[in-house]
């Protein structure tokens, strides 16, 4: 038996049923999050409750319960559906309410709803490092938000699977801003380069804690911008992300980055994330 996430309750999952004039489903009005569980235990969970807190109030849903409540929930149904290493999802929209672009009223009530979902570490890339690709950004200009309107990262992300990569690499013009489900870095000398957390890119959680990583372990972190001229002379790259933590990209569009393996730089934060990982409490 699975289960899920129904506004406060966890429910069985025949129990879900989406209304078809759900702002979410017909405007993608609302926002999400995914969080990592490890050992059976929510890995940064508070940092992402406070990101989907802060992306709901920037497209003005009021979320009806605290975040504390939102925690014990997200907890309870991990629990329930016994996940060992994998991820939970949930998200919030405005509600259901007849079509209109104006926003509803107060009698119309945000639904949130989360699933859980049990896969394996993708250790492989880890190792070996990844392709990607360069692909122009069309997204819109408020990518802070953690948004259902994912249409551009989604043709993106098609784009970079049609040419057999892993991920792709959005730009702006020359200047790189991220990826289409993920942050991307360049070492250079020892020195880690990343884009500023602005509009134009998600402050990614792992983002947050790889830069924390790099800090421990002495390297100098500059966030501005590279353009892919710059990235393609990096020592290394890297791409991170709930679901992929810290993984090498080894070639971008058919040119190796440094000399196409994962170097000694990605190597050493990889393994300061490893200390950050709960063990379970059976370790």
């Amino acid at each position: 038996m699975s289960y899920s996430l129904l506004n406060d309750q966890i429910v069985k999952n025949d129990e879900i049923v989406i209304d078809k004039e759900d702002r979410g489903y017909q405007f993608g009005d609302g926002v999400y999050e995914v969080v990592k569980v490890y050992n059976g235990e929510l890995f940064t969970a508070t940092e992402h409750i406070d990101r989907f807190y802060a992306s709901a109030e920037k497209i003005r849903i009021a979320i009806p319960y605290t975040k504390d409540k939102l925690h014990q929930l997200l907890h309870q149904l991990v629990e329930a559906n016994n996940v060992d290493t994998g991820h939970v999802y949930f998200q919030i929209t405005r509600g259901a309410c007849p079509r209109n672009h104006i926003f509803p009223g107060d009698d119309v009530k945000p639904v949130i709803t989360g699933n859980t979902k049990e896969n394996p570490r993708p250790v492989a890339n880890f190792e070996n490092g990844v392709k990607a690709t360069f692909v122009e950004d069309i997204r819109w200009l408020r990518c802070d938000i953690k948004s259902l309107n994912l249409l551009g990262a989604v043709l993106a992300k098609q784009e970079a699977h049609e040419k057999g990569c892993y991920e792709a690499i959005l730009h702006r013009g020359e200047t790189i801003t991220e990826g289409s489900s993920s942050n991307i870095y360049g070492i250079k000398d020892g020195v880690l380069y990343t884009h500023p957390a602005n509009n134009l890119i998600l402050n990614g959680i792992t983002r947050q804690v790889l830069l924390t990583c790099a800090t421990e372990i002495g390297m100098s972190v500059k966030e501005e911008a590279m353009t892919k001229e710059q990235l393609l002379a990096m020592d290394e790259a890297i791409v991170s992300s709930t679901t992929s933590e810290v993984t090498p990209i080894i070639d971008i569009d058919g040119k190796a980055i440094g000399n196409g393996t994962p170097g000694e730089w990605t190597r050493k934060l990889q393994a300061q994330f490893e200390t950050k990982i709960p063990k379970g409490i059976n370790a």
